[in-house]
């Protein structure tokens, strides 16, 4: 299946503004009030997001974070691992060395404690030492129907490491450079999943960024011939965390859309129809996390596809 009812979210006890990812993250702006009211805030906008998803049958599994060690985007756990229907688990190599700290081998036991069945461990963190990595679905769009994995190359989103991926998980890989327009400079953008979203019959896409036509040309082939319909975002609305949207099940097997209120505001009416035809939404507002963190509703959301014991 494309999509999964169970979600693990991290609840964060020190998030801010993580100094190691703005290198390379646009996305993330400074605030002007201190790192415990930001945690504090980034806190509430968590809970709140969290009740709304609950309220409509999704199953989230919440993580407590925990002091040390330093790990302000734990927010974020789709980055460094993902769960499989086969019954592994991927773990991931990730640029910024303080989010090295948020890989903790006691989620296994929790999920396996929720029921689940894990049978295998994948592991390609041993990339780090080379300077390669490939940040988990941050990086890597998969869809699952098709067999198909969609990649936009970056620092954090290495080429080979990501084909090697495909290999170990039968996929096909669909590769291509995003940018986004940084001090008047056309720089890669930090993850795929930012300016794009893959849905079961629909994908949200930032047809803008990917500056090679060829490569464009290719990515609309691939999605179309699989069905998909294309709802194209500018970028500006991507910079609104437009394209960083999950689907989910929610209760009585009903499809949902989970998006910021940032990026819902930033939708123009016909983008609006045009997912609506196809599923709900939900939406909750993440004006601080998307701030500070540089990632938004997708990004909190590390999808379950593990089967049950």
């Amino acid at each position: 299946m494309q999509v999964t009812n169970t979600i693990l979210m991290v609840r964060p006890v020190g998030f801010r503004m993580n100094e190691q990812t703005a290198v390379n993250n646009y996305f993330q702006e400074k605030m002007t009030v201190s790192n415990d009211e930001i945690n504090a805030k980034a806190q509430k906008e968590f809970d709140d997001f969290v009740a709304k998803l609950r309220s409509h049958g999704v199953q989230v599994i919440v993580i407590d974070d925990t002091k040390e060690p330093d790990t302000p985007d734990s927010i974020f756990p789709n980055n460094w691992i993902s769960f499989h229907n086969s019954g592994t688990i991927c773990v991931y190599p990730m640029f910024a060395e303080n989010r090295r700290n948020e890989r903790r081998e006691d989620i296994f036991d929790i999920l396996e404690q929720e029921g689940f069945r894990i049978d295998n461990i994948v592991d390609y963190t041993a990339a780090e030492e080379e300077g390669v990595f490939l940040e988990g679905t941050g990086s890597i769009l998969k869809d699952r129907v098709h067999q198909k994995a969609y990649c936009a190359l970056s620092e954090r989103a290495n080429e080979e490491l990501f084909i090697e991926f495909c290999e170990d998980f039968d996929c096909f890989p669909v590769i291509f450079t995003a940018n986004q327009t940084v001090d008047g400079q056309r720089l890669p953008i930090y993850h795929t999943n930012v300016m794009m979203a893959m849905a079961e019959t629909f994908a949200v896409i930032c047809l803008d960024t990917i500056d090679d036509k060829k490569e464009r040309k290719n990515v609309v082939e691939h999605l179309k011939k699989d069905g998909k319909e294309v709802i194209a975002i500018t970028e500006a609305q991507m910079h609104a965390f437009a394209g960083n949207m999950l689907q989910v099940i929610g209760a009585d097997d009903e499809r949902f859309m989970v998006m910021s209120s940032q990026a819902y505001k930033s939708l123009r009416p016909d983008q609006m129809d045009a997912i609506i035809k196809h599923c709900e939404i939900i939406h909750s507002p993440l004006d601080v996390i998307e701030t500070c963190g540089g990632g938004s509703a997708r990004c909190m959301m590390a999808e379950v596809f593990l089967p049950k014991a």
